[in-house]
């Protein structure tokens, strides 16, 4: 079967890839769509550290093929959109409602993948880059068949993650100012959380100003090219700022930007040994960072959300999807991602 490998050096399509058959608790989908996140690139470049030879992706949705032993919330044929939390389900962290903290659930890749004999790791427990891949029954989620699965795919990763930040971690509330920075696919689904939080004055800040259409199409009130004129929207300053791009200068401008009681959320991962500054004396105006991951999401909970407020036309999903690739464009449609041509590159089987 065909699938997006990378060896460290070089990524390439292949067409020999080998999976096995789902095991007790497991559940194999054949992929229909997955989305290029910057994510996937970061393995590519060397930002995030993942053994190889991989199998890359893991923001993907398709059918479901076959079903191991003891699962029951889905079974072949149903559509499927699938989160990378593989998480146990019986730890102190899943019974508190914190998949994302569950400890079997990171830094543990399988090898489900072979390839001319030898195994390859699994990128994210998902690798979505492949026409079939093999996951945790907890990672399926079942979503309406009329939801293209296309769009679908898309909320795997970027809509969890940026609204999930939103709704989770952040708490935005009604009235509240939001300061995005980064329009890429986190920042975009950021700004749509806050539309659907309530936040009154939400500022998009991107230094491409071709960014600025879509940008107000998800929820920006406000579009700057840096964050230099924020001030001037939010005099006292912002009650949340997001930071989706991964620079530190950037993340110290989030933390600068914040009113009193504000909250700077990080979202964008810079190299692993990468290090911020701030001023310790402005947090006890009671500022605060935070840390979050995957948008402190409930997989089984939010994916079934997202779908019901994509249904009623308060989630845009199609307006991301707006490229797709067939998988034999990889190269392509990771260049476009790169360069910021599309809010979202989708490759298709």
């Amino acid at each position: 079967m065909r699938g997006v490998v990378f060896d460290g050096k070089q990524t390439q399509v292949v067409d020999d890839l080998e999976i096995r058959e789902p095991g007790p608790g497991e559940v194999a989908v054949a992929i229909s769509a997955a989305g290029l996140c910057h994510s996937d690139l970061s393995v590519v470049d060397g930002t995030i550290p993942f053994p190889v030879p991989v199998v890359l992706g893991h923001e993907g949705a398709g059918v479901v093929e076959a079903v191991g032993s003891g699962v029951t919330h889905v079974r072949p044929g149903d559509h499927v959109a699938l989160s990378t939390l593989a998480s146990c389900g019986a730890c102190a962290e899943c019974d508190r409602g914190r998949p994302t903290m569950c400890r079997k659930a990171i830094g543990r890749p399988q090898q489900p993948f072979a390839r001319g004999g030898r195994p390859l790791y699994q990128f994210a427990a998902n690798s979505a880059f492949a026409e079939r891949t093999v996951v945790k029954a907890v990672q399926a989620v079942r979503i309406p068949k009329d939801i293209p699965l296309p769009s679908a795919a898309l909320i795997g990763c970027g809509v969890l993650t940026g609204v999930g930040a939103v709704l989770n971690r952040a708490r935005v509330e009604h009235g509240d100012s939001v300061v995005v920075i980064g329009t890429g696919g986190i920042g975009l689904n950021v700004l749509q959380g806050a539309r659907i939080a309530g936040a009154l004055k939400i500022v998009a800040v991107d230094a491409n100003p071709a960014k600025e259409a879509v940008a107000r199409q998800f929820g920006a009130t406000h579009f700057l090219t840096s964050t230099e004129g924020v001030k001037d929207i939010l005099p006292t300053g912002a009650d949340h700022a997001f930071e989706c791009v991964g620079r530190a200068a950037l993340i110290r401008q989030a933390v600068d930007l914040l009113d009193r009681h504000g909250q700077a959320v990080l979202l964008g991962v810079p190299p692993a040994t990468a290090e911020a500054s701030f001023l310790v004396s402005s947090l006890f105006l009671d500022k605060s960072i935070l840390g979050c991951r995957y948008g402190s999401s409930r997989p089984q909970r939010d994916i079934a959300l997202y779908a019901d407020l994509y249904r009623e036309g308060r989630l845009l999903l199609d307006e991301l999807a707006t490229a797709t690739y067939p998988v034999e464009d990889f190269e392509k449609a990771a260049a476009d991602a790169h360069e910021g041509r599309v809010a979202r590159a989708v490759l298709t089987f």
